[in-house]
């Protein structure tokens, strides 16, 4: 049996050369495509990019006008409205600097007395003004003229040379001390009284009638004193003279105390030419003499007791506010002499008589009314 040879198996393969060529174009063809996006998007991104820009700008511009005339609307209202408040602020007077105080000015304070005697050099002066100052002090009383007579500075008057104080001091210097530290010096001198004055020059005292001697106050074994003559004019200029010293020196405030007589009337008193004015009236003479020379160049005060202001004495003749006094300082005992409304009603009283300033003091306090 003849036998017949095998049949060999053909191999098959699933690719194709159609399907490999098919792959190829396709692929090529997708290059393309994406070259011609490419050149596409190449040729139009500038007209995007201008487009896109101008939008974008265009919005921000919008936006920031906007915003601008908000900011400028606001502006214009704070405008107006500062112009509007302009006029109202303007029409609001300045506050004006307070005035300087002259040292004639009366002023607000307390009053404190000091010993000249220890005023023997710049530096104790300055201690004694700060001490004062830290007190609260305003007005500082120097005697510079005491009961006695004497004078606590070099003065050129001859009667005043011939009674210096064994302590003297320099008045230009404790006035402008005194003032640096914001105190008002106050020069006391006493008027009338004064026996060292009544025995340097016998012009100026009373003495007794039809005689040369000088009139006492007291037995001279009991301590008499004699007294300067309110009636002379000579007395009247030796005073003027003591107060146009201590003003040159910087004191612009005196304070005359003793514008008095002496408490006893007899008829061995010797006044000289009295032309019949009596002692109320020549005390008043006296005191228009003064303010006249002075005027409003020294503030010139004058102390009395509460007695001598509340009451006539023989001393006066007439209470104190009826002799022409403008400044008065009234002396009282204590404190506990007139409570706050009896200082009112004294003051109303005093004013209503002419005084124009009153200062109530003691030892304890002092007020300014």
């Amino acid at each position: 049996m003849a036998r017949y040879p095998k049949r060999q198996k053909v191999k098959r393969y699933r690719r194709s050369f159609y399907t490999r060529e098919m792959r190829l174009k396709k692929g090529i063809g997708i290059a393309v495509l994406v070259v011609a996006v490419l050149a596409a998007a190449w040729v139009a991104a500038p007209h995007v990019l201008d487009w896109a820009t101008h939008t974008w700008y265009t919005v921000v511009r919008d936006r920031d006008l906007s915003a601008s005339s908000v900011v400028s609307e606001s502006a214009s209202s704070g405008t107006q409205s500062t112009a509007a408040s302009e006029p109202a602020a303007s029409s609001v007077p300045e506050k004006e600097p307070e005035p300087e105080v002259k040292g004639t000015d009366i002023v607000t304070g307390l009053w404190a007395e000091v010993d000249v005697t220890t005023l023997t050099d710049e530096a104790t002066i300055r201690s004694a003004a700060r001490q004062l100052k830290a007190q609260g002090m305003t007005y500082a009383i120097l005697t510079l003229k005491d009961t006695a007579g004497q004078v606590y500075y070099a003065s050129q008057t001859a009667v005043g040379a011939a009674n210096a104080a064994p302590t003297q001091v320099e008045l230009t210097s404790v006035a402008s001390i005194f003032k640096e530290e914001g105190l008002v010096p106050v020069a006391a001198l006493t008027a009338f009284r004064d026996p060292a004055g009544a025995r340097a020059d016998h012009a100026l005292a009373i003495r007794y009638q039809g005689q040369e001697y000088l009139w006492l106050d007291n037995k001279a074994s009991a301590g008499g004193n004699p007294w300067l003559n309110p009636y002379a004019a000579e007395t009247v200029q030796y005073i003027g003279d003591l107060i146009a010293e201590v003003h040159a020196a910087g004191f612009d405030q005196v304070l005359l105390e003793n514008v008095q007589f002496p408490s006893s009337t007899s008829a061995k008193q010797d006044y000289g030419t009295t032309n019949g004015v009596d002692r109320a009236g020549q005390l008043t003479a006296d005191i228009a003499a003064w303010q006249a020379r002075f005027g409003d160049t020294v503030t010139l005060w004058y102390g009395y007791s509460l007695a001598e202001v509340t009451g006539s004495s023989s001393q006066l003749g007439a209470p104190a506010a009826q002799l022409g006094v403008k400044k008065l300082l009234v002396k009282v005992p204590s404190s506990s002499t007139l409570d706050a409304a009896a200082r009112e009603e004294l003051t109303l009283s005093l004013t209503e008589a002419g005084v124009e300033h009153v200062v109530i003091r003691d030892d304890a306090a002092s007020y300014f009314e």
